[in-house]
């Protein structure tokens, strides 16, 4: 356990810490027009492993898909921190996901192995734990190691992180020995699976800017993703078995986490922005906004254990969506005078419901599918997530960004928007009267977006046929 905590630590600072050193990287590299890509080929190549893992893990036995992914998570966090040029930094980062790919769902697998049912939520907890402080180290220690040392040392710190794993996994983590089982590779699986992820992520990035090319790339993701399941359906040996989906309850799971881990982004992106723009707190203090989401989301998921075990899922997840929804409705009536505590009690609130919602989809996932499936149910929630919080972002960004250009008047320029934009902007501001509310109305259609979301994720999880408590 001491390794799967260290290993979920690792895996998510991975993003805080490289956030906090993307300005010192883009200079040095001079990276400026590739710099989305440091975090998109992580990313990319995570989406794409994380299933087939899944997949292998559930044939081949946990412990050695686990050492091979921290392996590789580690190899590519040393060569990330020795790349000349930005080019080589990509291609390793791209390493790095292929690791994180299945280091991040064997971790909640590996939970599932060895704790029952009603243990599991508060282990689940527990690793939770490793995750929050990431969130509160990570950008504290990324900004140390850049300040006194160089930015190639936040990818250096995770190489002890990954030797320290590699040891505890292979002389203290023992598993029986799973039942000899031929596989087939299912290469056409995988291939639709890569070809739609690639397409829809590429879409993603372009779709601000290059909008014909990003629908191109839409049409080219829905045509493979209609033949991944075509495939799927028809193969003897899935590569993601859709005979787990034939569990309604199972597939809200999944659903209901992709969403919601999609309105997540929302709140982390755009409260700071709010804070900073509008009433030009510093960096810092916008930051605590979703530090104090990450507190209390530790603090509730250690309540999902006992609420399960007495309440029906459903009931717990309307009840928390329908608070989810009010909160970010009241934020469609904000104005400039909103008052700045009201921001650390919504994003307080939104760490409650999430950290009990996306808890419990976690263990539910996992619980309603036959143990031979584990695996496989824990890399597609893991993959669902990735995927929400990665495609939300860009139609968050493009949404602001297209908000902001339609409503440009009176000589105000998207330069002066983008400079209003950073807190560190301290000078008198041309137009600031003037750009103020251009930069709201765009705050509000992108918290519209959330709403509408969030009505949709409350309307399936009402379609849940389950009623009991599970047992």
């Amino acid at each position: 356990m001491a390794a799967v905590f260290i290993a979920t630590f690792m895996t998510s600072v991975e993003v805080t810490i490289v956030t906090t050193a993307l300005p010192a990287i883009i200079s040095e590299l001079h990276g400026l027009a590739y710099q989305s890509w440091i975090m998109s080929a992580y990313l990319l190549t995570t989406a794409i492993t994380t299933p087939i893992y899944g997949k292998l893990a559930d044939a081949f036995g946990r412990r050695r898909v686990f050492l091979w992914g921290v392996l590789v998570f580690t190899l590519g966090s040393f060569l990330s921190g020795l790349s000349p040029t930005i080019f080589l930094l990509v291609l390793s980062r791209a390493l790095q996901g292929i690791g994180a790919g299945a280091v991040m769902p064997l971790t909640f697998t590996i939970i599932a192995d060895n704790f029952d049912f009603e243990q599991r939520a508060n282990i689940l907890a527990l690793n939770n734990t490793a995750w929050g402080l990431s969130a509160l180290v990570g950008p504290l220690l990324g900004g140390f190691l850049v300040d006194q040392l160089s930015w190639h040392w936040v990818f250096f710190v995770n190489v002890p992180l990954g030797i320290l794993v590699l040891l505890l996994v292979w002389f203290g983590y023992h598993e029986k020995a799973p039942e000899k089982v031929s596989i087939q590779a299912d290469w056409y699986g995988i291939a639709w699976l890569a070809v739609g992820l690639v397409g829809l992520l590429l879409a993603i990035q372009f779709l601000d800017h290059q909008t014909w090319l990003a629908l191109g790339l839409f049409v080219i993701a829905i045509i493979s993703f209609v033949l991944l399941v075509r495939r799927e359906r028809r193969f003897s040996d899935p590569l993601i078995s859709p005979k787990m989906f034939r569990n309604h309850t199972f597939s809200i799971q999944i659903i209901t986490a992709t969403i919601l881990s999609g309105v997540l982004m929302a709140y982390q992106i755009y409260f700071p922005i709010w804070l900073q723009s509008l009433y030009r707190l510093s960096a810092t203090e916008a930051g605590l906004v979703v530090t104090s989401s990450s507190v209390v989301w530790l603090a509730a998921s250690f309540l999902v254990g006992p609420l399960i075990a007495r309440f029906v899922p459903k009931r717990i997840a309307l009840t928390l969506i329908t608070m989810l929804l009010l909160i970010y409705v009241s934020l469609l009536f904000a104005g400039l005078n909103f008052p700045v505590w009201t921001f650390y009690v919504i994003a307080m609130l939104n760490g409650l419901g999430m950290g009990i919602i996306i808890s419990m989809n976690i263990i539910l996932s996992q619980h309603l599918v036959p143990e031979n499936m584990v695996g496989s149910a824990t890399s597609v929630l893991t993959l669902g997530r990735s995927l929400g919080q990665t495609v939300m972002t860009g139609v968050y960004g493009a949404i602001f960004n297209l908000m902001i250009r339609a409503n440009l008047h009176s000589g105000v320029t998207f330069g002066q928007v983008n400079n209003i934009i950073s807190a560190k902007h301290r000078g008198p501001i041309l137009h600031q009267a003037l750009i103020n509310p251009i930069i709201l109305t765009a705050l509000h259609t992108v918290f519209f977006v959330v709403v509408v979301i969030i009505v949709l994720v409350l309307i399936i999880n009402w379609l849940d046929p389950n009623h009991k408590v599970i047992e």
